[in-house]
């Protein structure tokens, strides 16, 4: 079953931390990829930019509203996401906890649901299951 594995930070002290220990921060990341990639677990992982970069899009009765800047003003933003495969939801939370960030922020761990069209199952990439 696939998991996404949400990373959430205070992006204020990820700012202030200083460059080599984010550097180890974000090698001990790749390590823990490549760990992943060997068990046949990882699927994709990416970090993302600070929420002040993000734009959220709306659509109402056909009009889109365009705003900048985070969905929630909150303290911890999605820093970055783990795609992976797992037996079920105590592996995924066993891997969860591995993540290197787990130490600073939040890992929020949530099943992937596959979309039924015409009674046939599909992933969101539209592959058939």
């Amino acid at each position: 079953m696939r998991y996404v594995c949400l990373i959430y930070l205070d992006e204020k002290e990820l700012a202030a931390m200083p460059e080599a220990k984010m550097n180890a921060l974000n090698a001990r990341h790749l390590d823990f990829n490549d760990g992943l990639l060997t068990a046949g677990q990882f699927i994709e992982a990416e970090a993302l930019e600070p929420g002040g970069a993000a734009t959220c899009v709306r659509m109402r009765q056909g009009k889109s509203t365009v705003v900048d800047g985070p969905y929630a003003e909150t303290k911890e933003q999605v820093a970055g996401f783990y795609l992976i495969e797992a037996r079920d939801l105590n592996e995924a939370i066993q891997v969860a906890a591995q993540i290197p960030s787990a130490a600073l922020g939040t890992i929020e761990v949530r099943p992937c649901r596959d979309l039924i069209v015409d009674g046939v199952k599909r992933k969101a990439s539209g592959k058939p299951r």
